[in-house]
């Protein structure tokens, strides 16, 4: 384990490691690799950093199974830019018995349209779903 003044080893081992490559449980470095890797790269369960490979992970580009990121894929996720095939424009959580999708539940490409569509359903507003845009000021319950 590292103090706060500790220069940097170039490869790290350990709880808390400090390196340029570092790999435990809290690694942190350019390059971490670990439960909680904190670096410019992190691979491991629950990662920060420029670049992430993690379960679950928060960065720039980013590619996990619940992640945020600027660039992002995974099975779940937020941010502007999904890598991969483009969002479905319904929600996994909202069903209709009748088979089709209500107007209000509705994901699109721009502001506008979901302004255009908030005003056919007869609320005012749009909010931001991810990359896409919904009708209404707040996302149905």
């Amino acid at each position: 384990m590292h103090g706060c003044g500790d220069k940097p080893k170039r490869i790290a081992f350990g709880v808390a490691p400090l390196g340029i490559i570092s790999i435990g449980i809290v690694p942190m470095g350019v390059v971490s690799v670990g439960v909680v890797p904190m670096g410019v790269i992190s691979l491991g369960v629950v990662g920060m950093g420029v670049l992430n490979a993690c379960v679950v992970g928060m960065g720039v580009l980013v590619a996990g199974v619940n992640v945020m990121g600027v660039w992002w894929a995974g099975l779940d996720g937020m941010g502007p830019r999904r890598l991969g095939a483009p969002p479905p424009a319904l929600h996994q959580h909202h069903h209709s018995s009748a088979g089709h999708t209500p107007p209000h539940l509705m994901a699109y490409p721009t502001r506008e349209e979901a302004l255009e569509q908030a005003r056919r359903v007869g609320c005012s507003g749009a909010h931001a779903m991810g990359s896409r845009w919904m009708p209404c000021s707040e996302h149905p319950r």
